[in-house]
């Protein structure tokens, strides 16, 4: 598999420098930013990495500071932290850092977005349209259907997202989207089996399947649920998983993702895949899915932040 072996493992603890963690920030997701760092920080320490903490508050005011670092671990989610700003400053800086640049994370923070380009790439991805407040609810069924997902198109975590059932349902669905995002994407909903694909140095890790009693795989049921259900083996057959490893590759690929990431797909009841969204900068806390999928290959929680951070290296910086 094309992950770090040990030489390469030594040689980033070797080159790595002087690692500044990025997280926090101002968005909908700054708790869990908060954990997914801190427990970045933890690994780092344990490898005897010196790493300092910044605690972003979603400005620059302290963006001097950022110079002491020879590069960055962004563990900073959603806008602002997951959508190519702070990718672009560090760019701006020549401060290396870690995952998607900067294209590639507008691209993935954007639902929207990410479906045109995987249609453009010929990838399956549910039907939807833009809406708004004053969308026609009855147009809007007349042409995806029911059940749809209402969704902000630009919140992770599953901020703001609502399965909504009935035409009535609709609109209170759309306006409570609106509150964390002006761009909302209506989507058709899936009916089947959802799974996540964790993708680590153009490898795709062990599929996970997710089993819920939630109406989907919402927030409560990500982070604090203890009846949400992981299935890692994944339950598919080889083939199946087979398959849904390389359409994760191609869709992240798609978006111009880079080092690290996670796809998730709904397969329907006849089996077909559906590609729902990617993510750029995925969770790192206790419940989070890409160290799931890794500890079921062997690979523990430091040697992934390792892996990672290792992303944020050329060939030439291993020395």
């Amino acid at each position: 598999m094309t992950i770090f072996t040990s030489e390469e493992h030594a040689k980033i603890l070797t080159h790595c420098g002087r690692v500044g963690v990025l997280m926090g920030g101002n968005s909908a997701e700054r708790d869990i930013s908060l954990e997914s760092g801190a427990n970045v920080m933890s690994a780092m320490q344990r490898a005897g990495i010196e790493s300092v903490p910044f605690d972003w508050d979603g400005s620059l005011d302290n963006i001097q500071e950022w110079k002491s670092c020879d590069r960055f671990f962004i563990a900073a989610h959603g806008r602002g932290g997951e959508d190519g700003k702070l990718q672009s400053v560090l760019e701006i800086m020549d401060i290396p850092y870690t995952g998607t640049k900067v294209l590639g994370c507008a691209l993935c923070m954007d639902k929207n977005l990410t479906k045109r380009a995987w249609r453009g790439a010929n990838l399956l991805t549910p039907d939807s349209m833009l809406v708004t407040g004053s969308t026609n609810a009855e147009q809007l069924v007349d042409r995806l259907g029911l059940p749809l997902m209402i969704k902000p198109a630009r919140e992770g975590s599953s901020f703001g997202i609502t399965k909504a059932d009935s035409i009535n349902e609709v609109m209170p669905a759309i306006r409570l989207a609106l509150t964390y995002d002006k761009i909302v994407l209506a989507e058709v909903y899936v009916a089947g089996s959802e799974y996540t694909i964790a993708v680590l140095n153009e490898t795709s890790l062990p599929v996970i399947k997710i089993e819920t009693p939630q109406p989907f795989f919402n927030y409560d049921a990500k982070y604090f649920g203890n009846d949400t259900r992981y299935f890692c083996p994944s339950e598919l057959t080889e083939t199946a998983e087979a398959e849904l490893k390389k359409i994760a590759l191609d869709a992240f690929s798609s978006i111009n993702g880079f080092g690290w990431g996670r796809v998730d797909v709904m397969l329907d009841v006849e089996g077909h895949p559906w590609l729902i969204e990617a993510n750029a900068v995925p969770g790192l806390t206790s419940h989070s899915l890409v160290p799931m999928a890794a500890n079921n290959m062997g690979i523990s929680f430091d040697e992934l932040i390792i892996m990672i951070l290792g992303t944020s290296m050329t060939k030439g910086q291993f020395g």
